[in-house]
């Protein structure tokens, strides 16, 4: 007979090992269907090549899918052929001979394993205008030391660093790997852990397969519970995510141990396998109503979900002095913000005036920007 994890595991097979590393990395030719990142495959023109690189050219953008794999120096192009190079395809360069790389400031995306296996490689950087990197795409780098990180935030998928000695250094430094607001790495934490209120992305397989990690809180600008974030955390008992929107696939998976939720009314959506083969019987603290569990988009006859005690708490969530567009956090956005807004720009959006009422008078004026100003250089 097979039981309920059987078939659980039978249904999300693959999509468990493609989120959590569970096969060996393809070479050039094999694509993951990682739709974020590449075009589905009869949308793609024909491949050309100009020597060094095959690349598909579309109407818009280049993504570059094949480099040769024998040369050490190589200067990624902005432009083919008058068009912008923006994509880096999956195993672009995995293989390469390459001892450095800077990615040109056309790029937007870099694909699932891009890198890969690059072993020559010392050091890479970012351009500000990278969005998002893919599915281990600098993994066993193992001469890797340098990363260079422009002023934004970019989307890293699962661990795009792993078995790098740059990671292995960042870990040491802090077990939290933060790069302008994204978190990226969690593998070296331990115990309960509190995500900083800076932090507004945080990267699948975060914590995955990490058996000392016991509690995690969210702040609240932090909007998704990614992809496989606690898969196989095996020892998490508790997770405070109250500006969650979503939670993806595989992010509770064998997580036997998980003894409370909290959530909130922001919530819109819950995967169908968020909570595979979990056996835990869970406290679900809901920071809203009933209407509004009910109205969340999630599966009808989850396990998990059906065996958990949800709680529903008429309270405000946790208000950031001065965080006018609540995302978390008390910073420079929010001061221009209510400055725009008090020069009669009413398009600007406040989304809570009232985290700015610093006199207390119910309005929101040029004394309360003064005292915004102050508490935020002071």
């Amino acid at each position: 007979m097979r039981t309920r994890k059987t078939v659980l595991r039978a249904a999300a097979f693959a999509t468990a090992l493609a989120l959590a590393g569970g096969f060996a990395m393809p070479m050039h030719g094999s694509r993951l269907a990682d739709t974020s990142l590449i075009a589905f495959a009869e949308d793609r023109p024909a491949e050309n090549s100009n020597g060094t690189f095959r690349y598909y050219k579309y109407s818009d953008h280049i993504e570059i899918s094949f480099c040769d794999k024998s040369v050490t120096s190589v200067e990624i192009p902005a432009s083919i052929e008058g068009v912008p190079v923006t994509v880096i395809g999956p195993s672009a360069f995995q293989g390469c001979s390459i001892t450095s790389v800077t990615i040109p400031d056309s790029v937007t995306e870099i694909g699932n394993y891009a890198f890969n296996m690059c072993f020559d490689l010392t050091s890479v950087t970012f351009p500000s205008s990278v969005k998002k990197v893919g599915i281990r795409a600098f993994e066993f780098c193992s001469k890797l030391t340098e990363v260079n990180f422009p002023d934004t935030l970019i989307e890293m998928n699962s661990l795009v660093f792993d078995s790098t000695p740059w990671i292995e250094e960042q870990r040491k430094k802090n077990p939290l790997v933060i790069f302008n607001g994204a978190l990226i790495d969690g593998q070296a934490c331990e115990g309960d852990i509190a995500i900083p209120s800076s932090v507004k992305y945080v990267a699948p397989s975060t914590f995955a397969r990490n058996d000392k990690v016991t509690s995690v809180v969210f702040p609240t600008g932090v909007t998704a519970i990614c992809n496989d974030v606690f898969f196989y955390a095996t020892n998490l008992e508790s997770v405070e995510a109250k500006g969650a929107q979503s939670i993806g696939i595989m992010s509770f998976d064998n997580c036997d141990k998980l003894k409370t939720l909290t959530l909130s009314s922001k919530l819109k959506s819950i995967d169908g396998y968020s909570f595979a083969d979990n056996d835990a019987t869970s406290t679900i603290k809901f920071y809203g109503s009933k209407d509004a569990w009910d109205a969340v988009n999630k599966p009808s006859n989850d396990p998990f979900l059906s065996r958990a005690n949800v709680v529903f708490i008429d309270e405000p969530l946790d208000e950031v002095e001065g965080d006018v567009n609540a995302d978390g956090e008390f910073n420079i956005t929010d001061l221009v913000l209510v400055q725009k807004w008090l020069i009669s720009n009413k398009s600007d959006e406040i989304k809570n005036w009232k985290a700015a009422d610093f006199i207390n008078d119910d309005k929101l004026d040029v004394y309360d920007l003064i005292i915004m100003r102050r508490k935020l250089f002071q």
